[in-house]
């Protein structure tokens, strides 16, 4: 992947597949992915890319370090 930068939706839950996630399952008004007790919420599809400052907060919340995500 190049450097941390914006990112499609779909390529989000590749990559969080990747690294152990299940999912995206539906809950409430937005979906979700499953690693071990760890419930991530993840952004509805939208027009363009996650840009790189949500990104950084759903990376924080998995516990998934930047050079960790930069590696897939």
């Amino acid at each position: 992947m190049p450097p941390f930068a914006p990112v499609k939706r779909r390529k989000l839950v590749q990559n969080l597949r990747k690294l152990g996630f299940e999912g995206p399952y539906s809950g409430g008004n937005h979906q979700f992915m499953i690693k071990g007790e760890l419930r991530l919420v993840i952004p509805n599809p939208h027009e363009g890319d996650i840009n790189r400052a949500l990104l950084s907060r759903i990376l924080k919340q998995a516990g998934i370090s930047r050079e960790e995500w930069e590696q897939l």
